[in-house]
């Protein structure tokens, strides 16, 4: 991302040359494995990526609130004093939630100029809103010198954001992942408890490679929200025989000798798919720890199994793009990433197959789908930092 051209893009809009902005950047982040636990108090094991979003941020005379995107014609000037509601389908909602959570602490905000500029691939599951909702967050701790917020409370309070002014029920894991991002490391975390760990991720003689199956899907829109009521009626039905306010406070054995008290076999699939996944994750921090990068790319391929016979959140989309991905010799693994229905897949591919594993998944995908997917080669990144340009 050319720096220098955003700050000319900046000038041209809100003019004013003599007062430069201040620039930040948050990464997206894609999940390696553990998808559908965040939200069900079990274990993930995202990494932020080099892809992000940019912002550039300057201090206005007055107190509105002035917002551009270089990926959206949308652009907004918004009067904070008339309250912060929601804009119905407008991008905007992601930083004006941000904007409320500080006002709901009596942080004083003043008027800004805003200038957002992302390389994430939209609606493709690797996390652009929560990377939009925690550059803002870092960005306003930081312009506004509020020095009592640390990094855990930027996550929770994107988090709150997302549930509350959004209204997408997700769990801590995006925000925490661009958050707490760190360059060629996984974080194992336990979402019930927000205990993490940095597991060390190298991928000697492999990529990392995502596919964005490029089927818009709305996050909010999606099955999402009826995925989490699934799993709250999985756990009102096991709460009787055990005292659980999660699916993730089970352990796999536990489940499996307890799981025919779920009546609904839809709904014991459901909750088959989290249990299973959550000691899938155990098991490639294991792989990790051992270096057995074979063993972590199977847990992979496991795991988008489940999630598409018992969580039912892949599609044919997805489905054509792992199964093309696996045919192809030194993949270790692919799985969906991200809440599904569209969006992207992950693969572990030896390097010096890169090229072929693009072409020949890409044609094969366009063939069975009608669709053009695309590719991206993945480095693992650090999280939220101020950019001064003259160190560039």
């Amino acid at each position: 991302m050319n720096i220098h051209e955003l700050e000319r893009l900046f000038f041209d809009l809100y003019g004013n040359h003599d007062q430069a902005p201040r620039i930040y950047f948050a990464p997206g982040r894609v999940n390696l494995i553990g998808e559908h636990t965040d939200y069900n108090g079990g274990f993930v094991l995202p990494c932020a990526l080099q892809y992000g979003t940019y912002f550039l941020i300057r201090e206005r005379p007055d107190s509105l609130l002035k917002l551009a995107s270089t990926n959206f014609k949308d652009k907004a000037e918004y009067d904070p004093s008339k309250g912060y509601i929601k804009q119905e389908g407008r991008w905007i909602n992601y930083p004006l939630g941000i904007f409320k959570q500080f006002a709901g602490m009596n942080i004083t905000i003043p008027g800004f100029d805003m200038l957002y500029s992302g390389d994430i691939p939209n609606s493709a599951g690797l996390s652009s809103s929560a990377s939009i909702e925690m550059v803002t967050a870092f960005a306003l701790a930081s312009v506004l010198n509020v020095t009592s917020l640390e990094m855990t409370d930027l996550v929770n309070l994107s988090k709150r954001s997302e549930n509350e002014f959004i209204g997408v029920n997700c769990g801590i894991m995006d925000m925490f992942a661009v958050g707490m991002g760190s360059a060629d490391h996984a974080i194992f975390l336990n979402c019930h408890t927000l205990e993490y760990k940095r597991i060390p991720f190298i991928l000697n003689g492999y990529k990392l490679i995502i596919a964005n199956t490029n089927k818009q899907r709305g996050l909010a829109d999606s099955k999402y929200n009826e995925r989490v009521k699934e799993c709250k009626e999985a756990v009102d039905a096991i709460a009787p025989h055990i005292p659980v306010n999660y699916l993730g406070e089970l352990g796999f054995m536990q489940f499996f000798k307890i799981q025919d008290v779920i009546a609904d076999d839809r709904i014991r699939r459901r909750a088959r798919h989290v249990i299973s996944e959550n000691q899938r994750v155990l098991n490639a921090v294991t792989a990790l720890y051992k270096n057995d990068i074979l063993q972590f790319g199977a847990l992979m391929n496991a795991s988008h199994e489940s999630l598409r016979d018992n969580y039912e959140v892949t599609g044919i989309e997805l489905d054509t793009l792992v199964e093309e991905s696996q045919k192809i010799n030194g993949v270790i693994g692919s799985r969906m990433t991200g809440a599904g229905f569209g969006g992207c897949t992950v693969s572990i591919v030896k390097d010096d197959i890169v090229d072929k594993f693009i072409r020949e998944v890409g044609d094969n995908y366009k063939q069975k789908t009608g669709l053009t997917a695309s590719f991206y080669i993945a480095e693992v990144s650090d999280g939220p930092k101020e950019i001064i340009p003259e160190t560039l």
